[in-house]
């Protein structure tokens, strides 16, 4: 890219109201709810769901978002900030009090059907039919399938980084597993894609700019990837650290029990 076509890229920036009022409106009313939460947890809350809110902002109405149509690792930086950054962080901001019981919420995010829905919708955007078909169509791509990226993405780390340690949905070695084995869709979609010899897309975008999009996706999401499996990780330490000290006090409880039953057995004898 020569420093005319940088300037010119760059220049480009778009409001797109269609979802930057949304996110306004979330923001407002995401403050409203938390803003009586005064603790370092919900401080650190806000932080993160403030965070996912901007990296939305930031692949729709940057030059990023204007030319996610026509530059195939602008597409990708947009996808796999919204699959793979904002939905977690969204979820990291969540409320821990968050924790609704309806039956359309719990399926949704439940873990083997969140799993799939994920990684089809990884794969599945990416296939040479249904890419053109969205890439074609400019409303479905800013109507259905933007908004589509981080909200499944949401109900995937709904229960893999959840805030709570205690009565979890799944376990945190199962968090753990999870997470790793999703890097096998998102990994093998980005190396195909990256070393493909020829245009998968009816020529919509140049090979070399293809091949930047791939690599982008196999490399990038690897590293994110990797981000997220720590945060599972720590979870899980923290867990059994919990789960150690709860076993240490019942056999302690157990031992002092024992004990007093013991000394009035002997005065009881004496």
């Amino acid at each position: 890219m020569d420093m005319g076509a940088a300037t010119d890229f760059w220049s480009s920036w778009q409001l797109a109201p269609a979802i930057t009022i949304p996110l306004l409106i979330s923001e407002y009313l995401y403050l409203r709810a938390t803003a009586n939460s005064v603790n370092p947890l919900a401080k650190r809350q806000r932080r993160f769901f403030l965070s996912g809110l901007g990296t939305i902002a930031f692949v729709v109405s940057t030059p990023i978002g204007v030319h996610s149509a026509n530059l195939f690792w602008c597409h990708m930086i947009q996808h796999v900030t919204l699959m793979m950054a904002t939905g977690p962080l969204l979820v990291l901001g969540t409320p821990s009090t968050f924790h609704p019981k309806n039956k359309v919420f719990e399926f949704l995010s439940s873990p083997v059907f969140s799993w799939l829905i994920y990684a089809s919708m990884m794969i599945g955007v990416h296939l040479p039919g249904p890419h053109v078909f969205i890439m074609e169509r400019p409303w479905v791509h800013n109507y259905l399938e933007v908004p589509l990226y981080f909200i499944v993405a949401y109900f995937f780390y709904f229960n893999l980084l959840d805030r709570n340690l205690f009565g979890r949905r799944i376990s945190p070695a199962f968090a753990v597993i999870s997470l790793f084995l999703m890097m096998v869709p998102e990994t093998l979609t980005g190396f195909f894609i990256y070393i493909s010899p020829k245009s998968l897309y009816n020529n919509m975008f140049t090979l070399d700019d293809q091949r930047r999009g791939g690599s982008i996706m196999w490399s990038g999401g690897m590293i994110i990837d990797a981000i997220w499996m720590s945060f599972a990780v720590y979870h899980w330490i923290k867990s059994e650290e919990r789960r150690s000290v709860s076993v240490d006090a019942e056999i302690a409880a157990d031992a002092a029990a024992q004990l007093l039953s013991d000394n009035g057995k002997e005065k009881g004898e004496s």
